[in-house]
């Protein structure tokens, strides 16, 4: 059956947790697979979220086996705790880019081309603006053999110089609220590499810090301060 988000459509906890998995396969993968802690401190986290979420285990526990019944994750057994690993491009049937487009963008809400192939950059390195259109033009003209779209180019909202791209992996959405909603603030151009750099450091420490506290509880003795 094809991954097909206009009749079985993920839920917005359940796209951050399956965007969180894509996005730390890449920028930590030393860290990867996730334990459920590592992967809650991500989805959670306040830097490159949009909307900023508060789950809880339980939420992102269901959120995972939900996407496990769909086979876009899979759990890997460990000697002390279970961890997690996508398998979004196999399960979903999209090419590795298009499957970065797609979590960029329900991470981070809409973006344009250019926003998507800067904050990309510590994903896949896309060679110009014109490969990350071809990509998301081809999410967007998926066939219903194949599931439908998955992305869409909305309207140019006023004022804009360019129209923004957003996701369909949570199904129909309305184009002209999102065109008309204003975009966050995004840093200039030549300071984006370096603000992705720092929130990409941040996520790590919120993720080390989370497996600290798993790893305290397991020992008994105290998280330490600071």
């Amino acid at each position: 059956m094809p991954f097909d988000t206009r009749t079985q459509p993920l839920t917005a906890i359940q796209a951050r947790v399956l965007a969180t998995l894509m996005e730390k396969s890449r920028t930590v993968p030393d860290s990867y697979p996730l334990t459920l802690n590592s992967l809650l401190a991500g989805c959670n986290q306040k830097s490159s979220r949009e909307p900023v979420m508060q789950l809880t285990e339980g939420e992102a526990q269901d959120a995972l086996d939900a996407l496990r019944s769909r086979a876009l994750v899979v759990e890997i057994g460990g000697a002390r705790t279970a961890r997690w690993e996508h398998n979004f491009p196999r399960g979903a049937g999209v090419p590795d880019q298009s499957a970065v487009l797609l979590a960029l963008l329900a991470l981070r809400g809409p973006q344009t081309a250019g926003e998507l192939r800067i904050n990309a950059e510590r994903w896949h390195r896309f060679a110009d603006i014109s490969s990350v259109e071809a990509f998301l033009h081809e999410l967007a003209e998926r066939s219903d053999e194949r599931g439908g779209p998955l992305a869409v180019l909305l309207p140019r909202a006023p004022g804009a110089r360019e129209s923004r791209w957003a996701q369909l992996l949570c199904g129909p959405v309305d184009v002209q609220a999102l065109a008309a909603a204003a975009p966050r603030s995004a840093p200039a151009t030549g300071d984006a590499v370096l603000h992705e750099r720092v929130q990409a450091l941040e996520a790590e420490v919120a993720a080390l810090r989370s497996a600290l506290a798993q790893l305290c509880a397991q020992l008994g003795v105290d998280l330490p301060a600071g």
